[in-house]
């Protein structure tokens, strides 16, 4: 199954476009949507899980056109969004059994039995009688994909899921999302750059409600290789600096600041080459 986006648009009321004619095709797997905070990603989200209308445009999940079937997405579609409501004196299992029936599953034995392998899936199992006010951040995390697992989705989207997180926590989430999308399509929405480096076959990055790269991690990095220098400074030729090369990133370094240059050829003979990283394209991308 592919979920195909062709010229998605979305403005508000107040004037900010969102998505400006995004345009592309997500297999099975996981596929990240990579971008700064406001960059149209939760937007693109929304949109797809049918919890808002866009402009023009349209998606087409398998057969299923999204934008006109939003009954038949829904009944194949598990969404984790950024913040996530429940009832905090429920039990994990009486939340999750909750869900089930809305889901549809009108069966006890089968919503039990359902219930059991998710909690199980997530390595909740053990805790489903404790109330959800009891669980951790990342357990609560874990929680919300067992509820978007329910019905055996053929989409699942998570947005933002691993903000927050430990990194205990973090390595527990991303081993789980590996293992949920090798047979289905996942959409992992996030700013965190490490996480769609681990996890993602394919991604894109976005700004500002456009596409400006897509393609797989591996041969972004590549691409980029021989083009990303290293320099440290101190800080009053910071601006000097940002004036007369291309400054990806900086950050602190023993009261000095290291400044990443993207650059075809080496800028001067002061700066280092440096072997590029996914957050060398991500900032070279946004800042483009």
């Amino acid at each position: 199954m592919k979920l195909i986006i062709n010229n998605l648009s979305k403005t508000y009321s107040n004037g900010l476009k969102a998505l400006d004619s995004i345009t592309m095709e997500i297999n099975s797997g996981m596929f990240g949507l990579l971008g700064p905070n406001g960059a149209g990603k939760s937007s693109l989200m929304r949109t797809i899980a049918t919890l808002q209308e866009a402009d023009t445009g349209t998606i087409m999940l398998g057969d299923i056109d999204v934008i006109k079937q939003k009954d038949a997405v829904r009944k194949v579609l598990g969404y984790l969004p950024q913040d996530f409501g429940f009832y905090p004196k429920v039990s994990a299992f009486d939340m999750l059994d909750h869900f089930a029936v809305l889901k549809g599953i009108a069966n006890s034995k089968e919503r039990k039995d359902v219930c059991d392998a998710l909690l199980n899936q997530t390595n909740l199992y053990e805790a489903r009688k404790r109330n959800l006010s009891d669980y951790s951040g990342g357990m609560r995390q874990r929680f919300g994909i067992a509820q978007a697992l329910l019905g055996n989705p053929k989409l699942v989207i998570v947005d933002e899921p691993t903000a927050g997180l430990d990194p205990m926590e973090r390595n527990r989430f991303h081993n789980l999302l590996s293992e949920i999308g090798s047979t289905i399509i996942v959409i992992l929405s996030t700013h965190i750059v490490e996480d769609v480096r681990n996890l993602c076959s394919n991604m894109v990055i976005m700004n500002q409600g456009k596409i400006l790269l897509s393609g797989k991690p591996a041969q972004t990095i590549e691409d980029m290789n021989g083009k990303i220098w290293s320099k440290l400074i101190d800080k009053e030729q910071l601006t000097d600096h940002k004036n007369n090369f291309k400054v990806i990133s900086t950050k602190v370094v023993e009261g000095k600041i290291q400044i990443h240059v993207f650059h075809p050829t080496l800028p001067d003979s002061s700066f280092n080459r440096v072997t590029a990283d996914l957050e060398d394209v991500y900032f070279a991308t946004i800042t483009q």
